[in-house]
């Protein structure tokens, strides 16, 4: 999709300025999905899935395991109007942490960045509970896929 590839910069310029380590570097880590697809579950915008190399694994999709801790996942989004005006979107971020870091995310650190560099939460930081959406909905795939929910088949890179 090239409204990707025109707005990748700005994205990744506003996203630094929230100066999340993440944030600052997911672009340059390796990119799981073929094209930009549209994720329900992450208010219909349109998302790409990059991992860091401790989260390599993500490429194996349902054989990924456990992911050990210093994983990295993190999605970066925007919309798409009925009259085709493109919005750049929060970026979405999933880290591992050690274990015993909160057993309710399967000790996952969700953080989600707004497309200003605002950070509008972090799990067991500021604005905690501005994600605690994102437990709840990753949780449902915990024992079969460690709370990692996967991209379809179809936008799959292999």
């Amino acid at each position: 999709m090239k409204v990707y590839d025109c707005l990748l910069k700005d994205l990744k310029a506003a996203y630094a300025k929230s100066g999340n380590k993440v944030a600052v570097s997911y672009s340059s880590w390796p990119r799981y999905s073929k094209r930009a697809y549209v994720s329900d579950t992450h208010g219909g915008r349109f998302v790409q899935n990059y991992a860091n190399k401790k989260g390599r694994a993500y490429g194996a999709f349902e054989n990924a395991g456990t992911f050990p801790a210093g994983t990295a996942l993190a999605k970066d989004s925007f919309a798409v109007s009925g009259k085709g005006k493109v919005t750049a979107g929060p970026l979405f971020i999933m880290e591992k942490m050690r274990a015993g870091f909160n057993s309710e995310s399967g000790d996952w650190r969700y953080t989600m960045v707004m497309p200003n560099g605002s950070v509008f939460g972090t799990t067991k930081g500021k604005g905690a509970g501005n994600v605690e959406f994102c437990i709840g909905c990753h949780i449902s795939v915990a024992p079969d896929q460690d709370s990692v929910m996967l991209l379809p088949e179809e936008y799959r890179v292999r």
